[in-house]
């Protein structure tokens, strides 16, 4: 099997030929993979730099890619519109010459991804979706919940009003989204406490990598924004969703991390009961960004899936 461990394209995409920045691994004669990142606001360089060369090793052609107006994608005139996202991922599919494609959908990666099999389901093999969000009122009550208790516990009164005071906000709001979030990196509900060997040797080199730092901390607040103001996506619920696409026909995975604090047990039993028991990974030791935290068994996991 011919192998380029890092093909580095700028696809020039879109009416306005403005730039998308991509990255390709592995043989474009193997069954093609589509890594969707999650933010909004982010960017691809985490998974490029610890999973893509691996998961392409294993007889995939994985392409990994920037959204319009977030990470290395830069473009002031982004609209921050779910249509212009899916218009880039068309566009992605015919520079990498792709007819059908599995995508996975990591965070909000997920709900871009979701919406685009949905709208394109012929052009998609499988969805599989990877700490991704789904029932957004749901996590962020799970967030919530979570923190209560945790303040509760400690005894935690600055906490409590804190939460109180978010509680007051509009649940589909900005403001009540960046709160809830807010809590939940200040509570460590990203990152699991229990990272195995392999997983401390991933995060040890990537704070070792200053390119990778740079790139990963491009974050800005300017996307979230303007998605929320376009999509208003704090109140998307994408259960309903998915038993629609699966219905088409399109196989539907998922893939969680048990210390993932942005999900209850019982999110992931919805999920189950949409897409199948058997289409769903529950990891221990392993939270958001479970590709690294637990990869032999996310590399496994989509080894399994994709063999369906």
């Amino acid at each position: 099997m011919r192998f380029v461990t890092l093909l580095l394209l700028y696809c020039t995409l879109g009416a306005k030929a403005q730039t998308i920045v991509s990255h390709a691994f592995g043989d474009a004669h193997n069954p093609a993979v589509i890594f969707m990142h999650g933010g909004p606001g982010s960017n691809a360089i985490n998974f490029e730099s610890t999973t893509a060369a691996k998961l392409a090793a294993q007889g995939f052609y994985v392409i990994t890619y920037d959204r319009r107006g977030e990470g290395r994608s830069v473009d002031a005139k982004a609209a921050y519109t779910f249509q212009q996202s899916y218009d880039d991922l068309n566009n992605l599919y015919k520079q990498y010459n792709v007819k059908r494609a599995t995508l996975i959908g990591f965070s909000f990666g997920g709900i871009v991804a979701t919406g685009y099999t949905a709208k394109y389901p012929a052009q998609v093999r499988a969805l599989v979706l990877v700490s991704a969000l789904v029932d957004l009122q749901e996590t962020y009550k799970t967030i919530i919940a979570s923190c209560k208790k945790i303040y509760t516990s400690n005894n935690n009164t600055a906490g409590l009003k804190d939460l109180t005071a978010l509680a007051k906000l509009d649940s589909s709001s900005i403001e009540f989204r960046r709160g809830c979030f807010k809590q939940a990196s200040k509570n460590g509900f990203f990152a699991t406490p229990n990272r195995t060997p392999a997983a401390q040797a991933i995060y040890k080199q990537l704070d070792a990598d200053t390119l990778y730092q740079h790139y990963a901390n491009l974050n800005n607040d300017t996307p979230g924004n303007e998605f929320w103001k376009h999509e208003k996506y704090s109140t998307i619920n994408n259960l309903p969703v998915l038993e629609k696409i699966v219905k088409q026909g399109v196989p539907v995975f998922a893939m969680y991390g048990m210390d993932d604090g942005l999900y209850s047990p019982g999110q992931i039993d919805a999920l189950k009961a949409v897409i199948g028991v058997n289409h769903v990974l529950y990891f221990r030791d392993a939270a958001h960004y479970l590709y690294n935290d637990q990869q032999v068994h996310f590399l496994g996991g989509m080894l399994v899936f994709l063999s369906y």
